[in-house]
């Protein structure tokens, strides 16, 4: 098990990570999912896909007041048992759960870790959000991600509670989940959190991966628990809606989720965005660069399935800068937003 911190970030320059495809959010019975599922069938269907990597994350309450949908100890160890049988060489099986915490306070995945989270006494208690991220950030190498932001809280609170301890534990926000999150998704970053992207199915049906376009895409030098564990934790990968887009983002050579060791004023954004696909309608419209507060301050028309790019950027008080791609069709049909990256910092 690895854990972050944001030191270890500086000086990460290598570009040339492979690219792992998977879903970061999905259910079975032993939560609220239709039907009668297990995790064995979920990995399973996950592998027969073709995904790189799956995590299977049912319910548990933090509040032990509410107990419905909620898997039991005995579950528990049966997805530990699940996700070590099918990890394999060619397949990462994540055995993980979502925390609820209350409806204001919202639901956040947690990863690598073999332990339950602490039941707390029946009680409304606006602390348990940062008294939650403290006990994650006391778990030796474990992953958190920011839920569906607006679907069952208020926005996480407005992310409130940050400091650098409890940034350490937390590491993705889900961007896309049924729905776009992207205003979410700045709002955490200008609150300080070090965050990357995901794009979830947040499936409760039998439909693992193969009936999903979304993918959370990871940058990792092996498909080993390891090393895409160490890619969650560093920030390093991107949400996409197009399952086999693959992007390659770095800023003055440094890789996506990166911290600048000393804020530059000036900046050189390399791009290389490709679908293997070829198909008209996953051409690249637009790129473009985001920066603090949502603010789009560089962009390139483009067209075709491939991209090829290098943006200057002005960087005298910007504390990141993330890339945003557009496509012909979005996973809604249309021209839109077809995938997000996590940002490079500037370390202002």
């Amino acid at each position: 098990m690895q854990q972050r911190c944001i030191g270890e970030r500086r000086g990460r320059a290598k570009s040339s990570y492979n690219t792992y495809f998977g879903d970061l959010h999905t259910h079975t019975t032993y939560s609220d999912a239709w039907g009668d599922s297990t995790p064995w069938d979920a990995y399973k269907a996950a592998i027969a896909a073709g995904a790189d990597f799956m995590a299977v994350t049912d319910h548990v309450a933090i509040w032990h007041a509410y107990t419905a949908f909620t898997m039991s100890q005995e579950q528990w160890d049966d997805t530990l048992a699940a996700a070590d049988y099918y990890t394999s060489k060619k397949f990462l099986a994540m055995a993980g759960y979502e925390a609820w915490l209350l409806a204001e306070c919202g639901e956040i995945n947690v990863y690598n870790i073999r332990e339950l989270p602490p039941a707390e006494p029946m009680g409304y208690r606006n602390d348990r959000l940062p008294d939650f991220y403290d006990w994650l950030a006391q778990q030796p190498g474990a992953i958190g991600q920011f839920n569906h932001p607006l679907y069952v809280s208020r926005d996480f609170m407005d992310y409130g509670f940050y400091n650098a301890a409890r940034d350490v534990g937390m590491n993705l926000i889900e961007v896309y989940n049924d729905v776009n999150y992207e205003a979410s998704y700045i709002k955490a970053l200008d609150a300080g959190w070090h965050v990357m992207p995901s794009a979830n199915s947040d499936t409760h049906y039998a439909d693992w991966i193969a009936s999903h376009e979304m993918r959370t895409a990871l940058l990792a030098e092996s498909l080993t628990a390891e090393d895409l564990y160490a890619a969650m934790s560093a920030c390093r990968g991107y949400a996409t809606l197009d399952k086999n887009l693959r992007i390659s983002f770095t800023l003055n050579g440094m890789v996506m989720g990166s911290v600048l060791a000393v804020p530059p004023s000036t900046c050189t954004a390399k791009i290389h965005i490709e679908d293997p696909d070829g198909v008209p309608s996953d051409a690249i419209t637009l790129v473009e660069i985001v920066s603090d507060g949502g603010v789009v301050v560089a962009s390139a028309p483009t067209s075709g399935t491939i991209a090829d790019l290098t943006l200057t950027l002005n960087s005298e008080s910007a504390q990141y800068f993330l890339l945003r791609v557009t496509t012909a069709s979005s996973l809604d049909g249309g021209p839109g937003v077809t995938a997000w990256t996590a940002p490079v910092w500037t370390s202002r």
